[in-house]
């Protein structure tokens, strides 16, 4: 691995431990291995590399996202697989947890490629939810936008309560409940 990209990995998993401000240049430069004038070398600051690590992060749920949402079946069972793929529930959305961070959200730069990938899969999990009701899977009065709103924010939910409660058992229990809601010829 690259100075460059041990520095874009150390600082996405600084913030993601640590929040923008517990995310030192010191802290990353000893956690990549790599001195000051590295740093300084691939990157105009803090900022500049905090931007680096978030779009990599983003970029990389997008790809998790989509490997599970572009498998062949049906809309239900496409939802279903993005809802329980393995995830590492107690630690928390690296993206959902750049949402919590005051320094992050402040700045229109760093908050962009956090937006626009929540953006991203709200639109795409609609796309599938459409494509469902199409095909008589699900009702059509189903609100596709508001189904794909609650699908992100029952992940995003159940991550706060499994951490909040120190089990994932919180996270599930939200998944099971969407779910059922969905399931094809439930009255929900």
């Amino acid at each position: 691995m690259s100075t460059q990209d041990r520095l874009i990995e150390s600082t996405r998993e600084l913030l993601w431990e640590r929040g923008y401000v517990g995310t030192s240049p010191k802290a990353i430069q000893q956690h990549a291995g790599a001195g000051q004038g590295s740093m300084y070398h691939h990157f105009k600051g803090k900022p500049d590399l905090a931007l680096a690590a978030i779009r990599r992060t983003a970029d990389e749920m997008r790809a998790t996202a989509e490997g599970v949402l572009s498998t062949p079946g049906s809309a239900y069972a496409r939802i279903e697989a993005y809802l329980r793929r393995e995830r590492d529930v107690l630690r928390g959305c690296p993206v959902g947890r750049l949402t919590m961070d005051p320094d992050v959200i402040a700045s229109e730069e760093l908050r962009a490629p956090v937006d626009e990938t929540l953006d991203w899969l709200r639109a795409r999990l609609a796309g599938i939810v459409e494509e469902g009701r199409e095909q008589g899977e699900f009702a059509p009065s189903l609100d596709a936008e508001a189904i794909a709103a609650t699908i992100v924010a029952t992940v995003q939910g159940g991550y706060v309560l499994a951490r909040a409660s120190g089990s994932p058992a919180a996270f599930d229990a939200g998944v099971r409940g969407l779910l059922s809601l969905l399931a094809p010829g439930s009255t929900g």
